[in-house]
């Protein structure tokens, strides 16, 4: 049935459509009394549910008042009892489950020989008129079987249909039409609902801790508690979850459990509703804020607000989704396998498996020896046939938690078997997850506790710090898996020849556990590291690794994106931090494996490059001696030479490539390797020097990104231009190197990604990108280019300060200047406007972008090549950056 056309403040009243003379119509229903009544009843909701009143009650109210309002229009359209048709709740208004903003699905169930169109559509308006979002169907009672017969989707809603009004005879036939012993027997709804939640959960991203997560659809979202409850009633015709308590699959405890994680996402859907005015149950950053002072959290020292909030959320959501585990593996058990598990196979005295899952011989293992809390993880370690841990072992697992107390960490077999896992060849991720999962991690290191389901209100961190810990020590087994060698080559190369890799793996499980406790989680992670191996019983020297591994874990990744590593000084610097090349190895790979596990998205091919690079240069200085460090002069002298042969190997004239050279600063031979070096005199020597500019496109680097080399007359609002019209584009400025010849000539580099992170390959996007830089660079005027482009909606979250500090490059006779603020469109092309109206030259620029917030550095002399040392000129520069920026962030 089509959605009718809407009618003004009343409906046409519906003609007769049997007998000879049509009856007197009821006076129209008056549409905004209704309107009003829905609507100071939804008030009224809000102040009941400001009042305290619970959740529960509140759902079932709006489901109340709806019912009525839907009746007594079916009435007035249908008349008080027609035998050919009924009005049926489905879906969660048929449960009775209605927040504010909630759809509510109806079915009109009618008669075969029911001759009510013209009634019905009269009613559908009237429901849109007063203001209901109606999602409604007509069928008969054979439609329904044919629509459910086809579609468990259909089928789920029809068994939560309820009646509202019309036929009892009609309803009670669809009921047992569509019962199990006809269509959709418990076995096949079971394995549909399994199969449609896998679906969903791979959707989703497979974690229930997104940063903007869906609560309903999300893993551990109100639709896996539904999909419990649907089940039950499927097979055990269960009216409620309680039900399940009587049938033995759940404990009062967890039954609590269960309600209290519906409850509070049922009060924050019912609060998004409310806020958004509309169905919306995507907590998103827009409201994430609001939500949690409206849930009564306060900032704390060292935990925002919406980070309590959100932590309680996760907590919450991780909670139902061990539920959700256990209950359909439960499921599985009495629907498929009719609880024919078949017979127990030994394993050891404490421990068996049946029918591929693990379980307890007793339920006393646990009380009698309690080390088997831990027994559990490696078994599933050496026996990789196990699919799983049995439900009934779970749920034991869970009770007995409470035995991992301080003389159970001290007990000797406890922590050998600890680092049994850990020494493990296989399974260790598999066996860590299942560990917090169960809140055996958190229960045996009290520090993890802290950290489980925390975030962070930021958009580099896409996962709670227990999660991202997790996946790191993920990422570091992959390195070591043969199969995955394709995947980061020199990760693999490295791995193979890590010593010990338990220690690696205690580096990354400890790497953040002081998150949120105030001070350096560095500092602090590295001692709880250190008490933790030595009460483990490693050696000092082993400790001290796993301790500085902690202490220095972001140390790596600041160095190559925040700082100029093609400068000797600053590797070598590096390389004394690190001491020998075994602390290289194995820093270089916590460091990919934290980038990848922070956020996958953010990880590119130039961030790859960059931490290759300097794990190849720090890798030449320690083997070259930390106490015989290579000269500048020495490394440009070594450079020119290499440049020089790969010239002349693609037929270039030495004798023009001097010449050239000869204009260039010694910083362009420096800065740049001696591929890069011939590549760009290449083009600028095979150019005509009456075309310019010169702009060429080379697609992927050795640096991971696209070049985007410029060869032009010189002029000062150069690089604003060039920055505006990439960004305009869609481009990401990863580096730039600007330099100007002896003769007034630009010699600028950019290296860029696409908003997806990729190079640049395609032939005409890179012809696009060539004719829009060469038109705007050849276009008069100084006034640089606006980007139009908006700032995106997840940027507008994040109150991030503007903050300029300078520092001194005194061997390089330059000045320093790092800028953190806000990510928007245009960013690069408005510093560049101030760096002309100042008067500032711009050599070097590395860009890194850390969620929401940049953290650029800008390497810049005066216009004379000489170092910014005037705290005057430095101030005023500062106060024009800032006031720019931060006036930009006000009009977006």
């Amino acid at each position: 049935m089509t959605q009718p056309t809407r009618t003004e403040d009343h409906a046409t009243p519906a003609p007769h459509t049997s007998g000879a003379a049509p009856p007197v119509a009821p006076p129209p229903p008056p549409i905004a009394t209704y309107k009003s009544r829905l609507k100071s009843g939804c008030n009224d909701l809000y102040h009941q549910f400001d009042l305290g009143i619970p959740i529960a009650a509140l759902v079932r109210e709006r489901s109340d008042l709806i019912d009525a309002v839907l009746c007594e229009l079916w009435e007035h359209h249908l008349g008080p009892n027609p035998e050919e048709a009924a009005l049926i709740a489905v879906g969660g208004y048929g449960r009775q489950e209605l927040q504010p903003a909630s759809d509510i699905d109806i079915l009109i169930l009618m008669a075969p020989d029911a001759e009510l169109t013209r009634p019905l559509e009269q009613l559908v308006t009237c429901f849109w008129d007063i203001g209901l979002e109606i999602g409604h169907s007509v069928r008969t009672v054979a439609d329904c079987v044919s629509e459910a017969s086809n579609d468990v989707t259909v089928m789920t809603n029809l068994l939560e249909a309820r009646l509202l009004s019309g036929s009892e005879t009609l309803f009670q036939e669809m009921r047992a039409a569509t019962a199990p012993e006809h269509i959709w027997d418990s076995e096949r709804f079971f394995a549909a609902k399994a199969a449609e939640q896998r679906a969903r959960w791979h959707k989703y991203g497979e974690t229930a801790y997104n940063l903007e997560p869906n609560i309903k659809e999300n893993p551990g979202g109100l639709r896996d508690i539904q999909m419990i409850g649907w089940v039950a009633k499927r097979h055990f015709d269960a009216e409620t979850l309680h039900d399940l308590v009587g049938h033995g699959f759940l404990t009062e405890h967890e039954h609590q459990a269960l309600v209290g994680g519906q409850t509070l996402l049922w009060r924050i859907r019912f609060s998004l509703h409310r806020l958004t005015g509309r169905r919306e149950d995507r907590l998103l950053f827009d409201y994430q804020r609001t939500l949690a002072k409206q849930f009564g959290f306060c900032d704390g020292a060292n935990n925002l607000a919406v980070e309590q909030f959100m932590q309680q959320y996760y907590r919450t959501v991780q909670e139902l989704n061990r539920l959700n585990e256990m209950l359909l593996q439960l499921f599985r058990e009495a629907i498929l396998l009719h609880d024919d598990v078949g017979p127990p196979v030994p394993i050891n005295k404490r421990f068996q498996s049946r029918s591929g899952y693990l379980e307890v011989t007793s339920p006393s293992v646990f009380r009698r020896y309690p080390i088997a809390l831990l027994e559990v993880f490696h078994i599933l370690q050496t026996r990789p046939e196990l699919e799983g841990v049995r439900a009934s072992t779970i749920r034991l697992i869970r009770e007995n938690r409470h035995r991992i107390d301080d003389d159970f960490r001290a007990d000797l077999r406890a922590r050998s078997l600890f680092m049994e896992i850990f020494r493990e060849s296989n399974g260790l991720t598999h066996a860590i997850r299942r560990m917090n999962r169960y809140g055996v991690l958190a229960a045996y290191i009290p520090a993890f506790a802290n950290i489980v389901g925390r975030m962070q209100y930021d958009l580099l961190h896409v996962y709670t710090v227990d999660e991202h810990t997790l996946t790191l020590v993920r990422n570091l087994r992959r390195f070591t898996i043969p199969k995955h060698d394709d995947e980061f080559p020199l990760c693999s190369a490295v791995g193979r020849r890590i010593p010990k890799l338990e220690l690696l793996y205690l580096g990354g499980l400890f790497h953040d556990i002081a998150k949120g406790r105030g001070g350096d989680h560095s500092t602090l992670g590295a001692r709880d590291a250190w008490d933790f191996c030595r009460l483990h019983g490693l050696s000092e020297f082993d400790s001290r690794l796993v301790a500085w591994l902690v202490e220095h874990h972001l140390v790596m990744s600041m160095t190559a994106q925040r700082k100029d590593i093609s400068d000797p000084e600053v590797v070598q610097s590096f390389a004394e931090l690190i001491g020998d090349p075994n602390r290289l190895d194995y820093l270089y790979l916590l460091t990919v494996a934290d980038a990848r596990a922070t956020n996958p998205e953010r990880w590119n091919s130039w961030i790859d490059a960059l931490l290759r690079e300097l794990y190849y240069a720090t890798r030449r200085a320690l083997l070259r001696g930390l106490d015989n460090p290579q000269a500048q002069d020495e490394l440009i002298s070594q450079k020119q030479a290499e440049s020089m042969r790969l010239v002349a190997r693609y037929g270039g004239d030495p004798s023009a490539c001097n010449a050239l050279w000869l204009k260039f600063s010694l910083d362009f031979f420096l800065h740049n390797s001696p591929d890069e070096i011939a590549w760009q005199t290449r083009q600028i020597l095979s150019a005509d020097p009456t075309h310019q500019p010169l702009v060429v496109i080379r697609p992927v680097t050795a640096r991971g990104g696209t070049e985007i080399f410029i060869y032009t007359r010189d002029r000062a609002n150069l690089f604003a231009r060039t920055t505006a019209t990439l960004d305009q584009m869609g481009l990401d400025v990863m580096d730039a190197r600007v330099m100007t010849t002896d003769d007034g000539m630009a010699v600028n580099s950019y290296q860029v990604l696409d908003q997806d992170g990729e190079p640049v390959e395609n032939e005409l996007h890179m012809e696009e990108i060539r004719s829009n830089l060469t038109a705007s660079i050849m276009e008069q005027g100084e006034s640089p280019i606006r980007v139009a482009r908006t700032v995106p909606r997840r940027l507008r979250h994040f109150p991030i300060e503007t903050r300029i500090n300078f520092s001194a490059d005194e061997p390089n006779h330059r000045t320093i200047m790092r800028l953190t603020t806000l990510d928007r469109p245009g960013l690069l092309a408005e510093v560049g406007a101030v760096f002309q109206q100042c008067g500032i030259r711009l050599q070097n620029a590395k860009i890194a972008t850390v969620g929401a917030e940049v953290d650029d550095v800008f390497f810049i002399t005066t216009e004379d090549d000489t170092p910014i040392t005037c705290e005057t000129a430095l101030a005023c520069l500062r106060r024009e950056i800032h006031d720019r920026l931060e006036g930009q962030t006000k009009q977006s």
